[in-house]
């Protein structure tokens, strides 16, 4: 009696809470009580209301840390207040040791294909408990910021490549977004725009970034007819990834005649997410031609 009790008050409280605006439930390991020994948190931050759209966030950093708090938090409760149920992927990085000691050239830490394996073991958690994250697991996209929009892409791109099953596991759903959404993305690791720095942050030291390499995860070379639809933009004015990146991503969406909206603001800068006071009043206005164009999707 007394645990049925709890269960009603902690039914009312979540109830209340989702009353009076965003909240987070507590985040999942994804890859809890697996062969894979690693701690990837996933965040649900559910809307209200059941058979919901669902994005999957994947916050920028250069593939060596994250940014949590604009492009992870603050874009799944814009997400969240608009009805759409978003779940924040704090995917595996290189890390900052990384990134200052180079210690990866005599041992292996975090990199491709890590970041796709976490994405797309998402994508199965979100999709096979559907029901009880009140999503519908036909309208489930991924969305990503910078080095997530490249996440994001290579979600959309490498969904029939299957990294889960190195880790011992067999999905029972397709691993294919209903639609992608990489907002100031990196896009390639060949062309002169290159962002060297997430280019590192994947592919690691050394001979790791090799041709053959930085010709398999440049994005603009891997569309395909068959992958889904895809929200891209970006700015003029980026001073972190040039805005080339996006245009070449553009064209060849264009070239295979993949169903995609490009919006290019002319200023807006870079690392916003969907937070006003970092941005253009321009450039913010890429929250609303999202919205729009999901409904125009479902």
């Amino acid at each position: 009696m007394k645990l049925m009790k709890l269960n009603r008050i902690l039914s009312l409280a979540l109830l209340l809470l989702m009353g009076f605006g965003t909240f987070a439930q507590e985040p999942l390991n994804i890859w809890a009580g697996t062969e894979l020994n690693k701690n990837v948190r996933l965040t649900p931050y559910p809307a209200e209301g059941n058979n919901n759209i669902a994005v999957i966030v994947c916050p920028g950093g250069s593939y060596f840390w994250l940014d949590r708090k604009t492009e992870g938090v603050g874009v799944a409760e814009w997400l969240q207040s608009n009805g759409i149920s978003a779940f924040v992927l704090e995917y595996r990085v290189g890390g900052v040791p990384a990134f200052i000691t180079h210690y990866r050239l005599v041992s292996r830490g975090n990199r491709f294909p890590d970041m796709l394996q976490d994405v797309q073991r998402s994508i199965q958690i979100v999709r096979e408990n559907a029901e009880e994250f009140g999503i519908n697991p036909d309208k489930l996209g991924v969305m990503g910021f910078s080095a997530g929009g490249h996440l994001a892409g290579m979600s959309g791109e490498f969904f029939d490549i299957d990294v889960l099953s190195t880790a011992g596991i067999k999905s029972k759903v397709s691993l294919r977004p209903d639609f992608i959404a990489p907002i100031y993305p990196v896009v390639s690791f060949v062309d002169h725009s290159t962002h060297k720095r997430s280019r590192r942050g994947i592919l690691g030291e050394g001979n790791s970034i090799s041709k053959v390499m930085k010709d398999s995860l440049s994005l603009e070379r891997h569309v395909r007819a068959d992958m889904p639809p895809v929200f891209l933009m970006n700015c003029v004015d980026d001073p972190i990834v040039k805005y080339r990146n996006s245009e070449l991503l553009d064209s060849a969406l264009t070239a295979k005649g993949v169903p995609h909206k490009y919006i290019q603001y002319q200023t807006g800068g870079h690392g916003f997410g969907a937070t006003p006071d970092k941005t253009t009043i321009e450039a913010i206005g890429w929250r609303e031609e999202f919205l729009n164009w999901l409904k125009s999707l479902f």
